[in-house]
């Protein structure tokens, strides 16, 4: 991680704040901050002095022991941990002062920021909802992280890591993490009849749901919720389908895999190949220990893609699943441990 150096701001900084955060949050949240008993400082390269960034320590509340953090890190330095250091120092600094909890707040598809929060000890705590206006007129969410004085040291604990290299390959396809530039791929996926009927519940998402799954992806994937994923041709990149691990039950090291394929490549055995892709990385890489998947009972194609990835038969479970007009479905559910991979594996 890059070492950083807090300083005061300095009338020369005007210039490259003022490019990232605006004018007017330098010349009037500046001092607006610094009246309300808080403070911005300069991230600073320890030797040349040069400017990385800004960190600031907002509506502090004394009576309390409370405040809110922010971080801001120029682009071009962002990846390097600068962010990270400049929390941990501030917050070092708060907590000795005699602080107990800090909030940071950031935006779910603000991915950058809530890594950078983690990594400097702040656990997500939950969702403001409608905080924020946004340019459409409407108002977003957003993630809230706390640290306390009481926390331990070091980064949060990550249930479901990064993938290896960013992905997941066996030569024939490919799976890399889903983000908002693959909305009008999934937009078009999820407008499939078929896709919807299999869905839980059977309803089409509306366009602002299917924009907030692509945006919120990488927010869900760092709290542990679940990681979903593109199924990609590896040949040429093309979308093909999604697959998704809901890590639903941490507590019995339980997750479950669902995933839907455009039509134009059903028949290729690509979702086969993305559950054993995923498979291996869960049971490699995360604490999960039992794999599970279901199917409509009318489903044959899917159950034989969870056979085929050598996923088990395990059980009939009745009613189990909403259906359209309040109506209830059958689930037959399959399920894969580690051995089973082993097995089928030869290792």
């Amino acid at each position: 991680m890059t070492a950083v150096r807090l300083r005061d701001l300095r009338p020369d900084d005007h210039d490259a704040l003022a490019a990232g955060l605006g004018d007017r949050f330098v010349r009037t949240e500046v001092p607006q901050i610094r009246a309300g008993g808080g403070d911005v400082l300069v991230i600073a390269e320890p030797e040349s002095d040069r400017l990385l960034g800004s960190v600031a320590l907002d509506r502090v509340v004394p009576a309390r022991g409370q405040a809110e953090i922010g971080c801001w890190v120029r682009p071009a330095d962002r990846g390097r941990g600068v962010g990270t250091a400049a929390l941990r120092a501030l917050a070092g600094r708060a907590f000795a002062a005699g602080l107990a909890r800090l909030e940071l707040i950031t935006h779910g598809e603000d991915p950058f920021g809530q890594r950078a929060a983690m990594a400097a000890g702040f656990q997500r705590e939950g969702v403001r909802r409608g905080a924020a206006p946004n340019p459409d007129g409407g108002r977003d969410d957003l993630l809230v992280f706390t640290r306390l004085a009481t926390d331990p040291p070091g980064p949060v604990a990550r249930a479901l890591p990064d993938l290896p290299g960013g992905e997941l390959t066996d030569g024939v396809i490919t799976l890399r993490p889903l983000t908002v530039a693959d909305l009008d791929f999934y937009a078009a996926l999820h407008r499939e009849a078929d896709v919807v009927a299999t869905t839980v519940p059977p309803v089409p998402p509306s366009p602002a749901e299917m924009r907030r799954r692509c945006g919120w992806a990488a927010a869900n994937w760092l709290a542990g919720q679940r990681a979903d994923l593109v199924i990609t041709d590896a040949a040429t990149g093309t979308p093909a389908g999604e697959i998704g691990l809901f890590y639903q039950e941490p507590p019995t090291a339980q997750a479950m895999i669902g995933y839907s394929m455009l039509p134009a490549w059903r028949g290729r055995g690509f979702p086969t190949r993305a559950a054993q892709l995923v498979a291996l990385w869960a049971f490699a890489e995360t604490s999960i220990a039992r794999l599970i998947a279901g199917a409509l009972p009318t489903n044959l194609g899917s159950q034989r893609v969870l056979e085929k990835a050598g996923f088990r038969r395990e059980a009939y479970l009745r009613s189990r699943l909403p259906g359209p007009d309040g109506t209830r479905y059958d689930d037959v559910q399959f399920v894969l441990l580690p051995e089973d991979v082993v097995d089928r594996l030869g290792l």
